[in-house]
């Protein structure tokens, strides 16, 4: 079972308070000076018998990898002419091939563009053009959608479950790859080699690539590996997308680096999860918070054995209030929730283990220095006042892919020092824990008073009848806007939504709470499980007024 360290108060070196950090800890780690690959190869060298990844109880071993990851390497240089700092998209879902194939690309000294397995045609050609990709590896049902992409000259496929698969008309199939036999160059990348290109969400205009080294994917790495007692004893459910860093460096980077076990699902199934957690005995889940919620409301969870479960992660949002008591109360589970982004390499700010607070994003890790400053003045704000939290720290990515604009934007100088403009709003309390207000534009004004909608979610969850929650701004003519919440229920308790509001109304100020309810049968979430709520709020503004 993972150490919990204990608790001591420390003076910060940023200007934010930071009162509690764990004891025996340096207030910043020193990186080796290894690539990703580095990391999965040591453990193959070491214990190459050991299970790397578990997929459909069928187990590829980290020796098995190491061979397959050589092979697939020296083809990308040999076959493809992929070169160093070259870009290659892994198109794919979850899978033990994806595992092989990231690590591939590594290898052979390139640049892994992670792309959205639901993505388009269009959407794959976008990136592939915008990244400079010539080669693609695919997985083989999503081959037709990547095979149209006229800038894609190789087309690798692969079979999720046996690594396999035939080649089609216009690819090369990984039995072909496999059987040939070559061998890669030495490895030849450095910690300060690009080694990831992922794509942000896009959602104020066209995707944008984030720049990461293996040195600032390694800072996240290595961060939450000390911050969380993380060992080799460590069996992971890899189930978040792979594509996204929530699930890349969780689900995968991390386990490697600690010569862990990846129990693996291809896409999110609650059932499927639990018996896996029960089956294989999964000591650690790092999940999106909606993953969370649809986990512990299936029925028949009480007849199946968690214990071993020891860390439940979270972050991307707030875990409700009411969702995080019940874990306590019903599994002896506290969650621990932290913060990061696309930009940050995913672990940037964390919850100490043993001394977390609800819905709150923790505290900066190891040398991360943060800050809430006002937005227009970009003054250091006080305790428990909102602003926008900027960060600065070695997970940060170097910058966006050929957007010098966007950096322009994105960066601001404070103190001689770099920092990231996240979008996100927070306050910091007296013991210099973070807590998330709301992102920067999302917000409704009420009669000129602020109502940030992920404060007024989290209350919402704490209704019985609430299955998930979203919060709109809808214009009105009285108010300007008036708060909407768009509610999927749970199945067979009662729902009344005069008396919602009414509820609502005794447990948050009035203009907080509801005017309007609608219940819907689902949500709209992004790959990641994310509750899109722009879409929600674009949809709603071209209604009109709902007075």
């Amino acid at each position: 079972m993972a150490t919990i360290p204990t608790i001591t108060t420390i003076q910060s070196t940023g200007s934010a308070p930071r009162r509690y950090w764990p004891e025996g800890l340096p207030r910043e780690l020193a990186l080796p000076e290894a690539t990703l690959f580095d990391n999965l190869r040591a453990t193959a060298e070491a214990n190459p018998g050991k299970p790397l990844v578990i997929f459909n109880e069928q187990v590829l071993s980290y020796g098995e990898a190491l061979v397959r990851i050589e092979a697939l390497a020296a083809w990308l240089q040999q076959r493809c002419g992929v070169q160093r700092g070259d870009r290659v998209l892994l198109f794919s879902q979850n899978c033990p091939a994806y595992v092989v194939a990231y690590y591939a690309v590594l290898r052979a000294d390139a640049v892994v563009v992670p792309v959205n397995a639901m993505c388009t045609a269009d959407e794959l050609g976008y990136q592939a053009l915008d990244a400079s990709a010539r080669v693609a590896l695919v997985g083989r049902e999503m081959a037709e959608r990547a095979l149209v992409c006229a800038n894609i000259a190789h087309v690798l496929l692969h079979d999720a479950h046996s690594l396999r698969a035939e080649a089609s008309p216009g690819t090369t199939g990984w039995r072909e790859v496999m059987a040939a036999g070559l061998r890669p160059a030495p490895h030849a990348a450095g910690p300060d080699d690009l080694c990831v290109l992922p794509y942000t969400s896009g959602t104020t205009g066209k995707p944008k690539g984030c720049r990461h080294t293996h040195r600032s994917m390694q800072a996240a790495l290595h961060g939450s590996r000390r911050w969380r007692s993380l060992g080799s004893d460590m069996v992971a459910l890899s189930v978040a997308p792979m594509f996204h860093l929530l699930g890349m460096q969780n689900g995968m980077n991390l386990p490697i680096l600690c010569g862990g076990t990846l129990v693996m699902l291809p896409r999110w199934d609650a059932a499927a999860a639990a018996q896996l957690i029960q089956r294989h005995r999964v000591t650690y889940w790092a999940a999106a918070p909606a993953m969370v919620v649809d986990f512990f409301a299936q029925p028949g969870l009480e007849g199946l054995d968690l214990g071993s479960l020891q860390l439940l992660v979270s972050g991307g949002a707030a875990v409700p209030d009411a969702v995080s008591r019940m874990l306590l109360q019903r599994y002896g589970l506290v969650l621990n929730e932290s913060y990061g982004m696309t930009e940050t390499a995913a672990f940037l700010h964390c919850n100490p283990v043993g001394r977390e607070k609800p819905c709150c994003l923790g505290v900066p890790t190891f040398g991360v220095d943060s800050r809430v400053i006002d937005p227009v003045s970009r003054q250091e704000l006080p305790a428990f006042e909102v602003g926008e939290l900027v960060t600065s720290g070695r997970q940060l990515m170097q910058g966006y892919w050929q957007r010098p604009e966007a950096d322009a934007e994105a960066f601001v100088e404070l103190d001689g020092k770099r920092y990231l403009r996240t979008g996100d709003l927070c306050h910091v309390d007296e013991d210099g824990y973070f807590f998330m207000r709301d992102r920067l534009k999302r917000m409704i004004s009420v009669s000129g008073y602020k109502v940030w909608p992920a404060e007024v979610e989290n209350q919402l969850y704490a209704h019985p009848a609430v299955h998930e929650a979203c919060v709109i701004g809808t214009p009105d003519a009285r108010s300007g806007e008036a708060v909407k919440a768009l509610l999927v229920l749970k199945p067979g308790v009662p729902f009344e939504a005069t008396e919602f509001i009414a509820w609502a109304r005794e447990h948050m100020a009035v203009y907080k709470a509801p005017r309007f309810v609608e219940v819907v049968r689902n949500l709209p979430k992004s790959g990641t499980g994310k509750i899109l709520w722009r879409e929600l709020q674009t949809e709603e503004n071209t209604k009109g007024d709902c007075s």
